[in-house]
C-alpha cells in the first residue's frame, strides 16, 4: 500500500470518528434526520477535499464543526423552520378531527439515538446529550434564528467556551454572549426546555413498568387501561397530518374511531430522540401478519404518559430505525 493510500485511509478514519456527534449537532440545527445526515456527508466531503489547506491552528474537531455550521447555515437560509403540529395550530376537538397532511418539509423529524448520541463515559454529559435531542427541545431550537441556535447548542449542549464559539462563528465573545442571552430569553418565552434537566437519566423501575403497562394496553386495545396511563394534559400528534389532540378522552376516542384499524397492533421497542419509542406494526388482513404503521415517540412525566407522537411515513422511518417492512404472523 502506497504512502498516499495509507494517508487517505487514515484521514477517512479520523473524519469518520466524528460522524455521530456531527450528526447530532446538525440534527439540532435543522430538525430533520435526513437533512442532518446530508449536511454531515457534505461536511466530511468538504473536509476531505480541503484537508491540505487545514493548517492545524485549531483541532480537527473544531474545524469540522466550523464546516458543519456553515453547511447548516446555508441550508437554513432557505427559510424553512420545522415544527410540531402543536407549534402551528390549536388542538382539535375529536368531533372536528380531520386528517389534513402538510408537506414533509413542515415537520420536525424523529431520529434514532444511535445516529446522534456518541458514547460518553460521564453520566451527566450523556444526560444532557439525550435531553438535547428530545422532540420538545429540538422544536424549541427551531424558534431561534440560525446563529442564535448555533450559539445555544455550542455553549449549552456541547459546553464550548464563549471564545471557542466566537472563533468558530467568526465573531466576538461579546456577540456570542449577547446571542446566548437572547436565545435563552426566547426559549423561556416559548416554554422551550433547558437541555440540562435530569429527566433524561436512565429509566427507573416505575417508568419501565409504566411502559410495560402501555405496551400491554395498546397491543390489547384496552382503552380503560390506556386512559389510566395518560396524563390529563397528554397530547397526541400524527405528522404528516396537522391534527393534534389533547387529553385522554379525545386521544382514546380517536384511537377507537378513526384509528380503529390499529387494533391488534404490535409494538417493537426502538430508541428515538432520547425517549422511549416503538415501531408500531398494524395488522395486515391480506397476509395475517403485520405491516409498518408508525414510529411512536413517548414522553413521560409524573408517572404518566404526556406525549404520544406518531410519525406515519413508514417508507422513510422504518428503514432509518432498522425495522422490517413486514412481520410474519
Amino acid at each position: 500500500m502506497s504512502d498516499s493510500t495509507t494517508a487517505t485511509t487514515d484521514l477517512d478514519i479520523r473524519l469518520e470518528k466524528h460522524r455521530v456527534e456531527l450528526t447530532g449537532y446538525c440534527y439540532r440545527m435543522l430538525g430533520s434526520s435526513f437533512e442532518a445526515e446530508d449536511a454531515v456527508q457534505d461536511t466530511l466531503v468538504r473536509a476531505w477535499r480541503s484537508y491540505d489547506r487545514f493548517e492545524g491552528r485549531s483541532s480537527l474537531r473544531s474545524w469540522l464543526y466550523r464546516i458543519a455550521t456553515n453547511v447548516c447555515l446555508d441550508m437554513l437560509n432557505a427559510g424553512n423552520r420545522r415544527a410540531r403540529p402543536m407549534d402551528l395550530t390549536a388542538s382539535t376537538p375529536l368531533a372536528q378531527a380531520a386528517l389534513n397532511p402538510r408537506p414533509d418539509s413542515t415537520w420536525l423529524e424523529p431520529m434514532p439515538d444511535a445516529r446522534v448520541l456518541p458514547t460518553v463515559s460521564d453520566p451527566a454529559e450523556a444526560a444532557v446529550a439525550k435531553e438535547s435531542v428530545r422532540l420538545a427541545f429540538v422544536a424549541a431550537l427551531q424558534q431561534l434564528p440560525p446563529k442564535q441556535r448555533a450559539v445555544l447548542i455550542l455553549r449549552e449542549v456541547l459546553a464550548w467556551k464563549a471564545s471557542e464559539a466566537a472563533e468558530l462563528l467568526g465573531t466576538t465573545v461579546a456577540s456570542v454572549n449577547s446571542a446566548l442571552q437572547r436565545a435563552r430569553a426566547t426559549l423561556a418565552e416559548t416554554g422551550g426546555a433547558s437541555a440540562d434537566t435530569a429527566t433524561s437519566d436512565p429509566l427507573d423501575e416505575e417508568q419501565k413498568k409504566l411502559l410495560d403497562r402501555y405496551v400491554a394496553a395498546f397491543e390489547g386495545y384496552d382503552i380503560a387501561a390506556l386512559t389510566a396511563l395518560l396524563h390529563e394534559d397528554a397530547v397526541m400528534t400524527m405528522p404528516p397530518f396537522d391534527l393534534w389532540l389533547r387529553g385522554p378522552a379525545d386521544i382514546t376516542g380517536f384511537i377507537t374511531t378513526l384509528g380503529a384499524s390499529c387494533e391488534g397492533s404490535r409494538l417493537v421497542p426502538v430508541e428515538a430522540n432520547g425517549s422511549p419509542a416503538f415501531a408500531q406494526f398494524k395488522p395486515d388482513p391480506e397476509t395475517g401478519g403485520h405491516v409498518p404503521w408508525a414510529i411512536q415517540v413517548i414522553e413521560l412525566s409524573e408517572g404518566r404518559i404526556t406525549g404520544f407522537h406518531c410519525f406515519l411515513d413508514t417508507a422513510k422511518w422504518f428503514p432509518l430505525f432498522g425495522q422490517p417492512l413486514h412481520l410474519e404472523p
